[in-house]
């Protein structure tokens, strides 16, 4: 861990040294738009199949039309989710992920294990927080 935070402190120094902005730290630029809830349930749910935009809104019933649609754009945007316009009459569109999508799922995966595995762990830090918080 002590090897994984040096390298991580190095290549953020490397970014003050070159007065470079950390806006353009790859990291930053790669996580921040999955880590959304709806970017993440959206890619977790297309790592199943693909699904048609109906399917996709009747799946996560709480996000509105515009917001699927704006996270799937961004999605397609990175690369990650692939778009397929089928003619017919309306036409249909798919949506599916892409290889880049497959990879990222592998790692989201093992970071949505984690999370269903220290949700109650996370919840009572923070009541734990909470009750102190008030104390004081």
């Amino acid at each position: 861990m002590d090897a994984t935070r040096s390298t991580f402190e190095s290549k953020l120094r490397k970014y003050s040294d070159d007065n470079s902005s950390i806006a353009d730290c790859p990291v930053r630029l790669v996580i921040a738009p999955i880590g959304s809830k709806w970017s993440t349930l959206l890619l977790l749910t297309l790592a199943e199949r693909p699904y048609r935009f109906g399917a996709l809104r009747r799946l996560v019933p709480d996000i509105s039309q515009r917001m699927l649609t704006q996270t799937l754009r961004d999605l397609e945007r990175d690369g990650y989710v692939q778009r397929t316009v089928y003619p017919t009459k309306p036409p249909s569109v798919e949506y599916c992920l892409t290889k880049l999508g497959h990879s990222l799922f592998a790692s989201l995966h093992v970071l949505v294990r984690w999370a269903e595995d220290n949700a109650r762990s996370v919840e009572a830090a923070r009541r734990t927080y909470d009750e102190l918080q008030n104390i004081g």
